[in-house]
């Protein structure tokens, strides 16, 4: 067996720590993912850490003695750095996206100032299922490689196109390309969803879970579009709306 990290000194322990931040995540490029789920992923990761009492298990199941990026840490070491309740004792390191908006082609999903980890994680897991690749966050939304929305996106996050832009930037873009932009919102000229009538590349638009989409996002829309509400109930869950919203666009797409 490998030598085993024991000391709370130890730099690499130090960074693991660290990355429950996000200035750290940033700073380092680099974002932890925790479950035996991800040894079955075809996904290069750059470490793996795995809790000493757990070893012999992981090693007879998978060979994870074969992995030169393997580091194993003592118990109560392993306990400080999971983010999980009852841990399956391994943890992986892997690269962030650092793509830019030039890299989106074709069809995007753009989150405006989503601040809730379970709403982010289930809407990737939608878009997924759904078949889109390519999701916007505006800054200042929720960070999707905090361990909460890594946990929530069930690997999906491995998935998909995923970049933080401005929302100035973000309407450049995509006016510069053609795109369609297509805004969730209540206002006076809003139509169904139903009725929308989809053209070459188009941009989906969801917000803030209290606040919707900003003033600036829904201006520089083309078409302005609400999900009828036929219950006693003022909205819906971003998320459930997002994949309401979503496989009805998939749906027209696949009509084309």
């Amino acid at each position: 067996m490998r030598d085993v990290i024991a000391s709370p000194d130890n730099k690499f322990y130090k960074l693991l720590k660290k990355l429950d931040k996000k200035k750290y995540r940033d700073e380092n490029s680099i974002f932890k993912a925790e479950g035996e789920k991800f040894l079955n992923e075809n996904i290069n990761f750059n470490k793996i850490i795995v809790k000493e009492s757990r070893f012999e298990y992981f090693d007879e199941r998978y060979e994870i003695s074969k992995h030169d990026n393997l580091t194993i840490l003592k118990d109560n070491l392993f306990d400080e750095v999971s983010t999980q309740e009852n841990s399956q004792g391994i943890i992986f390191l892997y690269s962030k996206n650092l793509n830019t908006i030039e890299d989106i082609k074709g069809d995007v999903v753009i989150l405006d100032d989503i601040q809730d980890p379970g709403n982010a994680g289930t809407i990737i897991r939608t878009m997924i299922a759904a078949n889109f690749q390519n999701l916007i966050l505006t800054k200042g939304s929720v960070d999707v490689y905090n361990p909460k929305t890594v946990r929530a996106t069930m690997s999906g996050i491995f998935k998909l196109n995923i970049i933080y832009e401005t929302p100035e930037n973000i309407v450049k873009f995509l006016n510069n390309k053609n795109y369609l932009k297509i805004t969730t919102a209540l206002h006076e000229d809003s139509i169904s969803y139903e009725k929308i009538e989809l053209r070459g590349n188009n941009a989906f638009i969801f917000g803030h879970e209290g606040g919707g989409v900003s003033e600036y996002l829904i201006e520089n829309s083309n078409i302005k579009a609400i999900i009828p509400i036929y219950g006693n109930i003022e909205s819906l869950n971003v998320s459930v709306a997002t994949g309401i919203f979503l496989y009805k666009m998939r749906e027209k797409l696949e009509n084309l």
